[in-house]
């Protein structure tokens, strides 16, 4: 297999799993004992139309928080994009996932 072959198999088997990961997690509520660290300072982009901007926030992975950075996503006519958020609830930390409301 050439190394252009081996890389778009690598980028196409990366999307996947992720785009499976993504899927076998919704439905599954995220709980922390532990506070997500502070949100980062994002600039968020130009206005691009077609397009909102979901900003950055962190997500749990195993026991720790990682930062996944802010995207464009397409925009939903009629509808406002609520970000992604950590909740306290007690002494736990509840994530909610983005979502857009009408």
């Amino acid at each position: 297999m050439s190394n252009s072959n081996r890389s778009l198999s690598l980028v196409l088997g990366a999307g996947f799993a992720a785009m499976f990961s993504a899927a076998g997690t919704q439905g599954a509520e995220l709980v922390s004992d532990n506070a997500p660290p502070a949100l980062r300072a994002e600039r968020a982009p130009a206005a691009r139309d077609g397009y909102v901007w979901a900003a950055g926030h962190w997500e749990l992975r195993g026991h720790d928080y990682a930062w996944v950075s802010g995207t464009w996503i397409a925009e939903r006519r009629g509808a406002r994009w609520t970000a992604d958020r950590w909740e306290q609830q007690g002494s736990q930390w509840h994530f909610i996932p983005g979502h857009w409301e009408r």
